[in-house]
C-alpha cells in the first residue's frame, strides 16, 4: 500500500459522503439551475430585444442576445452554486461535525475535497440543465467539439476556484445565516463585467473594475471559443484568475480548518 492510498480513500469516503447529501436534498441542486434559467428567459425574452439591438453586430434583436448572454448566465450557475456550498461547510461547523472530523486518523484534506467534489458535482448537473433549455430557446454556437471541450474545461476549472472559495467562506463564517450571504458578492461580478452587456458602454471607474475583475476573462473566452471569435490574451487571463483563486481558496480553507477547535465550546 503506498502512502497516499489512505489519503485517496479518506477522499473518496468525503466525496460520497457530500453525494449523498445533494441525492438527499436534490431541491438545492433544482435550485442552483433554476435562477440561471429565470434569469435566462428574463433577460432573453424581456430584455433581449432592446439590448441585442445595441450589440453592433451583424446579428441583432434577440438573437443576438441569446448568443451574447449565454457565456454569462453559465458562469452566473457556476456562482450560484457557491452559497449552497458554503451553507453546507457552515452547517458540519455549527453541527460540530468538522470538530468531530478533526479528531479522528484521517487526512485533513479529505473534508475539504469532499465538499468540492460535492459542489463540482452539483454544478455539472445545473449547467447542463441551463445549457439544454439555452439550445431549446435558439442558442446556437458556431463552433466545433474541441472548442467546446475547451469551454467545458475552462467552466470546469471555473468551478473549481469559487468551490474553493466558497468552503473557505463557510469555515470563516461564523452561522448558517452569514454564509449563506458572504457568497452574493460573487452573484454579482458578471453584472459588473460582460456578462450581460459589453464593457465599453459603461461609465470609466465602473468599466475600468469590470475590464480588470476575474469573471470578464472568464465571460469572454467562453464567448471566443462558442463563437470563434479571437481569444486575444483572455484565454491566459482567465485561466490564470481560476487558478489564483484555487489556491487561495485551498490554501484560506485549509487554515481555517487546522484552526478548528477538537471540542465544541
Amino acid at each position: 500500500m503506498t502512502a497516499c492510498s489512505p489519503a485517496l480513500a479518506d477522499t473518496a469516503t468525503m466525496v460520497r459522503r457530500s453525494l449523498r447529501h445533494a441525492r438527499r436534498y436534490p431541491s438545492l441542486t433544482l435550485l442552483i439551475a433554476g435562477i440561471p434559467v429565470v434569469l435566462l428567459l428574463l433577460f432573453v425574452y424581456v430584455f433581449g430585444g432592446t439590448l441585442g439591438a445595441g450589440l453592433g453586430g451583424v446579428a441583432t434583436g434577440r438573437d443576438a442576445y441569446i448568443a451574447y448572454v449565454v457565456p454569462g448566465i453559465l458562469l452566473m450557475t457556476v456562482v450560484g452554486a457557491a452559497q449552497g456550498t458554503a451553507i453546507s461547510v457552515a452547517v458540519d461547523m455549527t453541527e460540530g461535525i468538522v470538530a468531530r472530523f478533526r479528531t479522528m486518523a484521517i487526512s485533513r484534506t479529505s473534508v475539504l475535497f469532499g465538499h468540492v467534489a460535492g459542489s463540482v458535482v452539483q454544478t455539472v448537473v445545473a449547467i447542463a440543465v441551463v445549457l439544454a433549455v439555452a439550445l431549446l430557446i435558439g442558442f446556437r454556437p458556431t463552433t466545433g467539439p474541441v472548442a467546446w471541450l475547451g469551454a467545458a474545461g475552462l467552466l470546469a476549472l471555473t468551478t473549481v476556484a469559487v468551490s474553493w472559495l466558497s468552503v473557505a467562506l463557510g469555515l470563516a463564517a461564523g452561522s448558517v445565516e452569514t454564509a449563506s450571504n458572504t457568497p452574493m458578492f460573487l452573484f454579482l461580478l458578471p453584472f459588473l463585467g460582460s456578462g450581460f452587456v459589453p464593457t465599453s458602454t459603461m461609465p470609466g471607474p465602473v468599466r475600468w473594475f469590470a475590464e480588470h475583475q476575474p469573471f470578464t476573462p472568464i465571460i469572454e473566452t467562453l464567448r471566443g471559443l462558442l463563437f470563434g471569435t479571437p481569444l486575444g490574451d483572455s484565454g491566459v487571463i482567465a485561466v490564470a484568475w481560476c487558478v489564483a483563486i484555487s489556491v487561495v481558496g485551498f490554501a484560506w480553507a485549509r487554515r481555517l480548518y487546522e484552526r478548528v477547535p477538537t471540542t465544541r465550546p
